[in-house]
This record gives C-alpha cells, structure tokens and sequence, in this order.
C-alpha cells in the first residue's frame, strides 16, 4: 500500500468517528492556512535553501551544508509526533531509506519538537535517520513554512491531548506545514512537495525518483 493509501483510509477513519463539529474545525484549519496563501510563500523549485544547524535527538548538530557536501539532502517537515499522518510518513521513508542512501542522498526530518520529543519518535519508529529539533523555528522559518494554530484548532487539540506546548517548547502554537524537500549538493531545490491539508503528504517513491535523476 502507497503512503497516499495509507493516509486516506487514515482520514477516512478519522472522518467516520469524529463528530460534525469537530470535523468542521478540522476542515475549517485548512481552509485558514490555504487562503493565508503560506504554500505560496514557501521556498520552490529553483530556490535556494537556506543554511541550517538543528540539534539531532542525541543533543549533536546537524548542518545542511555539512549533509549537500556527501550529496543531495532530502528533508521532510513534519508538524510532531503527536501527529498520526506524520507518523505514517516517516514510516514510510524508513521503510524507503535503503534506497536513499543507495541513491546517494542523506534523509532527514525536521519538527518544532523539543530533542526530547524528538528522540521519542526517532525511539518509537525505530528510525535510521536523523529526527531534528527546530524548536526556535530557524529552518522552518527559512523555507517559509510556518503557520499559526487558529483558535479553534487549540481548542480541539487540547481537548484531545495534545499539548504542543509541552511538545514544541517556547514556540508553542506554531506549526510547519508538511512539507517535502529535495537540495542538491548545490543547495538549489529539485523538488518541492508542500500543501495546506496536513492529510497529505509527498508519496517517498516519486521522492526517490528525484533523487536518482540528480
């Protein structure tokens, strides 16, 4: 099953117990970010990237120059652990990262987690590859991603638990959209996959296929 499979039987899961009300919130935070015209804003194809050095889970500092310098870097944003589509994501590129690195790209992933929360998720999903803390929003900020959590998206989160506060630090409630990225060695952008619903996510085999025409 592709991750876009997998993503949509997650939604309609998600779809099929939530209630109207809730639902609309759901919707309504997507509708709020896409007319801010944020992905618009976003770094694209042609762009360069910005330079970035991210504290790893284990507290180490990971720099993007340093990564472009062993070939291309593909870096997926991903807006927290608390998130069961960015789980399923990362997943999915673990699952593909044998083929990265054959390819000769280095994989790493990017939230506004604290290192702590950080390490959880690189632990909870076994993952092989750098899991990143943008915890002051330094790289985020840079590719033009972040948003803010509308009120009643809050509210909606912190009735289901999830405290991005605790999670994210001082930045609290400020998201990355998802979004997918693709440097060349050049620090030029091959590929740009970002969209305003969170439900959707770049599929890692249409990554890969970037990757090796590099």
């Amino acid at each position: 099953m592709t991750l876009t499979q997998q993503l949509k039987e997650r939604a309609d899961a998600t779809a099929a117990k939530k209630s109207a009300e809730d639902l609309d919130i759901l919707n309504n935070s997507v509708r709020l970010v896409d007319d801010a015209g944020i992905v618009n804003n976003a770094l694209k194809v042609g762009e360069n990237a910005p330079d970035f050095a991210l504290t790893d889970a284990t507290g180490n500092t990971v720099r993007l120059t340093e990564l472009l310098d062993a070939g291309p870097v593909v870096i997926a944003f991903y807006r927290g652990a608390w998130c069961p589509y960015c789980n399923l994501e990362l997943k999915a590129l673990q699952e593909m990262l044998p083929e990265f690195r054959a390819a000769g790209a280095t994989l790493i992933a990017i939230s506004p987690q604290t290192p702590d929360e950080s390490l959880s998720t690189e632990e909870k999903h076994n993952l092989q590859f750098p899991v990143l803390s943008d915890s002051e929003l330094t790289a985020i900020n840079g590719f033009g991603l972040l948003h803010p959590v509308d009120d009643a998206t809050k509210e909606y989160y912190e009735k289901s638990g999830y405290d991005l506060v605790k999670s994210n630090g001082s930045t609290g409630w400020q998201l990355p959209l998802p979004a997918t990225y693709v440097i060349a060695p050049d620090r030029s952008i091959s590929y740009a996959f970002v969209n305003a619903d969170y439900k959707l996510r770049a599929e890692p085999a249409d990554v890969l296929a970037i990757v090796q025409g590099l």
